[in-house]
C-alpha cells in the first residue's frame, strides 16, 4: 500500500493534483478541503489510499490520517465505494460524519450527492459505533474561525487553479444563493464557480 506521497505539486485540477515523486508524476484524486491547502510548484506531502480495481490503479489523498481513515472506513459500508466515500467527504468532514452517524442524523446524509434516505439509514445502521464520536480523531486544518468554510475550501480551489482573489470571491458571491442551508457540496459549489468564471 502506498501510506503517503511526499513531493513538488506539479498541477491542480478541480478533482485532483499531479505530485511529482522522483521524477514520477502520481495523479491522486482529492477531496476539496486537501486540495485547498495544495499549491502548485511547492512541496506538500498527501496521505494516500490506493483502490485496486480490474480496470485501473487509483490514489485518493488526504490532508489528514484521519481523513484516510475514514474514506478507507465508510468503504466497509455496502454500497460505499470510493467516489461516494471521496463525495461524503467532501460534504462533511471526519468529525461532522462522526457527529452525523452517531446523531442518526439521517437528513443530514442525504446532503451528499448520491444518497438517498434508505442508503443513509444503511450508513448510519452499519457503520454506528465505528466510526468513532467526534473528536476522536484528528480533524482538517482549522480554517479562521475554527472550521473550514465551503467559501474557503472553494475560493482556495480556485485560487490553486491560477483565478485571480477578486474573481473568485466574485464566482462565490454569484453561485452563494443557490447553495442549500446548512451543508453545502463543496465539490458541487466548486464546479458552479468554474462555470460562472467560464463565461466571464
Amino acid at each position: 500500500m502506498i501510506a503517503h506521497l511526499d513531493g513538488v505539486v506539479s498541477a491542480v485540477a478541480p478533482e485532483g493534483a499531479v505530485i511529482d515523486v522522483g521524477g514520477v508524476g502520481l495523479l491522486v484524486q482529492c477531496s476539496p478541503a486537501t486540495l485547498a491547502g495544495l499549491r502548485q510548484g511547492e512541496r506538500a506531502k498527501v496521505c494516500t489510499s490506493l483502490v485496486v480495481r480490474e480496470d485501473a490503479l487509483t490514489l485518493y489523498g488526504f490532508g489528514s490520517d484521519d481523513e484516510r481513515n475514514t474514506f478507507e472506513l465508510l468503504q466497509t459500508a455496502s454500497g460505499i465505494g470510493p467516489r461516494l466515500a471521496l463525495a461524503m467527504l467532501a460534504t462533511f468532514s471526519p468529525d461532522g460524519l462522526r457527529q452525523a452517524v452517531a446523531a442518526s442524523d439521517v437528513t443530514a446524509l442525504t446532503r451528499v450527492p448520491g444518497i438517498g434516505r434508505k442508503g443513509a439509514q444503511r450508513i448510519v445502521l452499519e457503520l454506528a459505533g465505528r466510526l468513532g464520536l467526534p473528536g476522536d480523531g484528528a480533524a482538517i486544518a482549522p480554517a479562521r474561525n475554527g472550521e473550514v468554510t465551503w467559501r474557503d475550501q472553494v475560493r482556495t480551489g480556485l485560487v490553486n487553479l491560477g483565478w485571480q482573489g477578486r474573481d473568485a470571491d466574485a464566482a462565490i458571491a454569484a453561485i452563494e444563493p443557490d447553495q442549500a442551508d446548512g451543508e453545502v457540496d463543496v465539490a458541487g459549489a466548486l464546479r458552479a464557480a468554474l462555470r460562472v468564471l467560464g463565461r466571464r
